[in-house]
């Protein structure tokens, strides 16, 4: 993977759905990473960074906004709120550019507005979009819907008061998909050869012309797939327009109309907003990652709990263990870099009982 020959630094855009597996694609990417600087910019989201805290170093449920996470293997982790402009200039402005940088969008931003941030004075002339990669739910997608659970992606966009709230779900999918300079089919192991057809198809139909979809399973795709793409996205915005954007031309005023249709729905994004909660529990050590799995489920299965993700300790290992469980599906593996283990939050909908979920994570059979 070389730079650019316009000497700029790449910057790789993911987006995808919550669940999809961008989170683990990210993780697997920094591991993997090769001796290259790889800057990494995640959205906050809830008590802490959770979106960062499965990343490796990166774990720190103290880790605010702003900050800069050095990783052993040379790569940082910015976690950021709005912030996106100064982030990027604090990045640039380094005594160590990195090599590349790769954003996180939160599950249900689009790309558009932050591909068009690029060209950006600032920015421009520093960094270019290497690529948009969108990570799909090949499970999902195989069963007709965009996403594996209806419930919390619910939840998260009631949440966001920043989000588009009008449109329906299958029209910011197709959003996503249109932006595209790559489409990543995560999870193709959870579905055979013929689904997976099926799911290429449906996918094939909603991107750009000469857009490469790959599939990949259990969030790994190699690095020289992923990165060093040059697509240059911010210099080609034609056609990857999203519903909005198509149906409402305007002179360029994104932020203005942003804002407008902000306050317009201030009063319905209020009520929603009230109905989507987090908090953080602080848990001992496990005795298993079995068990770990066992007690996560039992919570995931109380009403209104959408979410749980952290990091932890299991009685005898050196190395903590990372949790994430959406929806039936609980994942659970050791990450030795993972930092300030025994702390998760869990998410979930206005009026859930976080002292019961507490009660059953923290019932362990480690001594």
């Amino acid at each position: 993977m070389s730079t650019p020959a316009s000497g700029k630094i790449p910057a790789t855009i993911i987006t995808g759905f919550l669940g999809a597996g961008k989170t683990t694609l990210l993780s697997n990417l920094l591991r993997d990473a090769k001796g290259k600087r790889i800057a990494l910019i995640v959205n906050e989201f809830g008590d802490m960074g959770f979106d960062g805290s499965l990343v490796d170093g990166c774990a720190d449920p103290d880790c605010a906004a702003d900050d800069v996470v050095e990783l052993t293997n040379g790569c940082i982790c910015c976690t950021v709120a709005d912030d996106f402009l100064p982030t990027m200039e604090m990045l640039v402005s380094r005594d160590e550019a990195p090599d590349h940088i790769v954003i996180e969008t939160s599950g249900l931003a689009l790309p558009q507005p932050l591909v068009r941030a690029f060209s950006w004075p600032s920015v421009k002339t520093r960094v270019t979009v290497d690529a948009v990669v969108t990570v799909v739910d090949a499970a999902a997608v195989a069963e007709g819907r965009v996403v594996a659970d209806e419930a919390a992606l619910a939840a998260q966009r009631a949440a966001d008061e920043a989000l588009d709230h009008e449109s329906p779900v299958e029209e910011l999918f197709e959003d996503q998909l249109v932006c595209a300079d790559l489409v990543v089919l995560n999870k193709a192991d959870l579905v055979d050869a013929d689904a997976l057809a099926r799911v290429r198809e449906t996918v094939s139909a909603r991107v750009r012309p000469a857009v490469e979809i790959v599939a990949a399973e259990k969030g790994y795709l190699a690095g020289d797939v992923l990165l060093g793409r040059f697509s240059a996205s911010e210099e080609d915005m034609t056609g990857r327009e999203s519903h909005h954007e198509s149906h409402h031309h305007h002179d360029g005023h994104d932020h203005d109309d942003h804002d407008h249709d902000h306050d317009h729905h201030h009063h319905h994004h209020d009520h929603d907003h009230d109905e989507f909660e987090s908090h953080v529990v602080t848990l001992p050590a496990f005795a298993s990652l079995k068990e770990l799995e066992q007690r996560v489920a039992a919570a995931m299965a109380m009403p209104g709990v959408l979410r749980i993700k952290g990091a932890v300790e299991i009685a005898g290992k050196a190395a903590p263990a990372m949790v994430q469980a959406v929806g039936p599906r609980v994942e659970a593996w050791f990450a030795k870099d993972a930092r300030a283990p025994g702390r998760v939050v869990v998410i979930g909908l206005a009026g859930f009982d976080p002292i019961r979920i507490e009660g059953l994570l923290a019932r362990s059979e480690a001594a």
